[in-house]
């Protein structure tokens, strides 16, 4: 069994148990003192970020300023952008801490790095389908938009699931027209569907119903109210396409649920939360504006699943606080310090080449022979005979 290990004969154990060490503590340093490294477009994000926060403080003014308080149990953060459990223009259930940590400015960031890696440059044009079910989201969409200087053509659906946009006097829509009214925007929607089942508020009461034309009316937006499911696809193809004029459309951006968006249940499971180039295997067999854009080769950025999303990028989950700009892995990573690694490396290399070399090693691990005393060397001539 000797045989099968080697190590220099003229090392001692202790010299190798020393090199070991080294090698660990130099791995040990490495992995210890990372740098923090910018990712791309970290300026880009940044200001999406700081835009978005500035138009949730103005909405979440307007919002007490309209007499909607903050339920402290729904809203804990306080942001003003988590809505009530029901309203007469609720549509479906919603996931309380999904809204809860839509409620992060840093999304705009995620937007930003999507798109980025999508491949869109400033003037691209893009389409959007958005509802009220996540008016957080909505905003960190329209400050990266903004920020990438790209040109939207937005169509939306009014009506919002629970924690959304579901005052009936100040739903998405609304919320949309204020922040372009005070500059926070450049654009807005070009029509607006009542969303819902089907697209077309169906399940909904006819004071429901009611209530959500009033408020698209009152934004100035053309209903779209679709006979069908199919038709309803149609019909939001045919305006992105007008509303165009002519550009390539060169990506879609889904927020949310939307049915006529992402197809019906199936659909909006199938497609994964965020950036999407190809669709998923049977995807394609379910008719939606997501599959038709997808089909067309363009890129679908799905914003759905928002506790995931969170996740991946670094973001806490229902925070109790509004967090701070810049704290996410999509604006800086850790890296590892190649002068630090490279300078160990040198160091290490060193250490083995005078380890392999046995005359150097044996001056440097042989044990030291002491001199006898001199007493010892006198005595010791004494006794020798003469020769």
């Amino acid at each position: 069994m000797n045989a099968l290990y080697w190590r220099p004969r003229k090392l001692s154990r202790p010299a190798l148990g020393g090199l070991a060490l080294a090698t660990v503590a130099a791995l040990l340093c490495v992995e210890m003192f990372r740098q923090e490294a910018p990712q791309p477009w970290h300026a880009e994000k940044v200001a999406a970020a700081e835009r978005a926060v500035r138009a949730m403080r103005a909405l979440k003014h307007e919002r007490l300023r309209r007499g909607h308080p903050i339920a402290i149990e729904f809203d804990p953060a306080e942001t003003g952008l988590v809505g009530d459990l029901l309203t007469p223009v609720t549509s479906i259930s919603g996931h309380l801490q999904s809204k809860q940590t839509s409620v992060n400015p840093n999304f705009a960031a995620i937007v930003v790095d999507l798109l980025a890696r999508a491949g869109l440059e400033r003037g691209d044009c893009v389409a959007v389908g958005y509802s009220g079910s996540f008016p957080a989201v909505n905003v960190c969409v329209c400050a990266a938009l903004e920020e990438l200087r790209l040109k939207p053509v937005i169509v939306a659906s009014a009506a919002a699931s629970q924690f959304g946009a579901n005052f009936p006097d100040f739903m998405w829509i609304d919320m949309e027209r204020f922040l372009y009214e005070r500059g926070h925007i450049s654009f807005h929607a070009l029509a607006c569907s009542r969303g819902g089942y089907e697209d077309r508020g169906l399940g909904l009461t006819d004071e429901a119903r009611r209530l959500i034309d009033s408020a698209i009316q009152r934004n100035g937006l053309p209903l779209i109210d679709s006979a069908s499911f199919e038709a309803a696809i149609d019909e939001r193809m045919a305006l992105y396409e007008q509303h165009a004029a002519g550009r390539p459309i060169k990506a879609y951006i889904n927020v949310g649920g939307g049915t006529v968006s992402v197809g019906r249940s199936l659909g909006k499971r199938m497609y994964r939360p965020g950036l999407n180039l190809d669709a998923p295997d049977g995807a394609t067999e379910i008719d939606s504006v997501m599959t038709r854009f997808i089909k067309s080769g363009t890129p679908v950025l799905h914003l759905v699943e928002i506790t995931q999303l969170a996740e991946v990028y670094g973001l806490p989950a229902a925070p109790t606080r509004m967090p701070p700009v810049g704290q996410s892995t999509v604006y800086s990573e850790q890296r590892h310090n190649r002068w630090l690694a490279g300078g160990l490396l040198v160091l290490l290399l060193a250490v083995l080449s005078v380890s392999c070399r046995p005359d150097v090693l044996s001056r440097l691990f042989r044990p030291r022979r002491t001199s006898p005393p001199e007493s010892t060397v006198a005595a010791s001539c004494r006794a020798s005979p003469v020769a």
